[in-house]
């Protein structure tokens, strides 16, 4: 394996990103010399584009390095390389409305990072199989139709393998296999399901509230059935098994992270946006509406849940019983997020390790593209930069 100057590989490169906030900082940041980023955003017209565009993506602390390095050249140089496009990838074309513009893009389209997703555990069945497994879909027909296109980056999640015990290997999903192997998975029943369920409710007349909570236990039923602790990984896990059945000859790259947290070191340490995964555990406590939470201290967790726990008891105090609200609050995290307490699996990471090894001894930056995890004091990280970031950013 070879691997070339990274900065060398996007320069003159045009883009298209879903999601990604902190990508397209970086890219702009440390390769100012693309050609062009086209940053897909739902929004209903070019104005309301305009507006997510900079209340939502410019306008972020996260870009504040970025715009004091070029001061009063800030704006014209974000106009100049990125292009907003109203759009939405659960549909068809990624909902690009104008046609003109479609064709621009597929015309000049070098990279394209998909990592825009639902990421609610407990996302409403419809609402996760459009984003995250149709969606992943249409970003993939994209790609191929796209002339120049030299890979597609589809950002997956490393808990695609469910509750999995013991080494878990990095391989590829076989269309239609289930992690109980009681049952044979067919996206498109699924998808047949979805549509009955809602008609079903629309046909009572059932109000949104209650459209809302049915889809989401349905979502959690459905992902049950097939061996999957929730919706959010069953559904992501749809969509690596439609990408993989579908790609043909186009270059993908299915990148598998564990708990996203806020950055390390770049832009700047501990930027944060959205609720993630150990921070609604984190939240909850700091809002007190949870005392502790119960996990298996002796298994291979991610660090984070494991310096949380240090913080927090191991068991439920009697006392809080007479609280039901905490309590349901409680139970309601410890359904979503307890599998990955308990999680007795350990990730094999060779690929990255003969990644790694290759861009040392290649041409990588090393300095601006590092990705080693044993870099990283992961306690001083934790308590001195994640957690005051949730305050920062999360706690209102």
């Amino acid at each position: 394996m070879e691997l070339e100057s990274v900065k060398h590989f996007l320069k003159g490169k045009t883009i298209l990103v879903t999601g990604a906030t902190v990508f397209v900082e970086k890219v702009l940041r440390v390769q100012p010399d693309i050609k062009k980023l086209y940053l897909i955003l739902r929004a209903s017209n070019p104005t309301s584009v305009a507006e997510r565009m900079h209340n939502e993506i410019i306008g972020k602390d996260l870009f504040r390095v970025l715009r004091d390095e070029l001061g009063d050249n800030f704006g014209s140089f974000v106009s100049e390389k990125v292009i907003a496009v109203a759009g939405d990838v659960s549909l068809e074309n990624l909902g690009i409305k104008d046609a003109n513009l479609r064709m621009d893009m597929l015309e000049e389209i070098d990279i394209v990072l998909h990592s825009a997703a639902s990421t609610k555990f407990d996302e409403r069945f419809d609402t996760a199989m459009r984003t995250n497994t149709i969606g992943a879909l249409h970003v993939l027909y994209f790609a191929k139709n796209c002339t120049k296109v030299v890979v597609l980056l589809h950002v997956s999640t490393a808990y695609v393998c469910g509750e999995s015990e013991g080494l878990i290997l990095e391989e590829p999903f076989q269309m239609g296999k289930t992690l109980n192997g009681f049952s044979k998975l067919d996206i498109d029943f699924e998808k047949k399901l979805v549509e009955n369920k809602l008609n079903e409710l629309q046909t009572h007349n059932s109000k949104e509230e209650t459209i809302t909570s049915v889809m989401r236990s349905f979502g959690l039923e459905r992902a049950k059935k097939h061996g999957w602790p929730n919706t959010y990984v069953f559904t992501k896990a749809m969509a690596e098994m439609l990408v993989e059945h579908k790609k043909e000859n186009l270059s993908v790259i299915i990148l598998r992270p564990s708990i996203v947290t806020s950055t390390y070191k770049e832009a700047f340490p501990g930027w944060i946006e959205g609720v993630r995964t150990v921070d609604s555990i984190a939240i909850a406590y700091c809002k007190r509406k949870l005392s502790c939470f119960p996990g298996n201290s002796k298994v291979v967790i991610d660090v984070g849940f494991k310096l949380l726990n240090k913080i927090c008891c191991q068991h439920f105090q009697k006392r809080y019983l007479e609280f039901n609200r905490k309590v349901q609050a409680a139970m309601r995290l410890l359904d979503l997020y307890g599998p990955y307490l308990s999680f007795n699996g350990v990730f094999d990471d060779r690929n990255m390790e003969k990644v790694e090894m290759a861009a040392k001894q290649g041409g990588v930056e090393m300095d601006l593209f590092y990705f080693d995890p044993k870099m990283i004091d992961w306690e001083d990280y934790f308590i001195n930069v994640h957690f005051p970031s949730i305050f920062k950013y999360l706690i209102k």
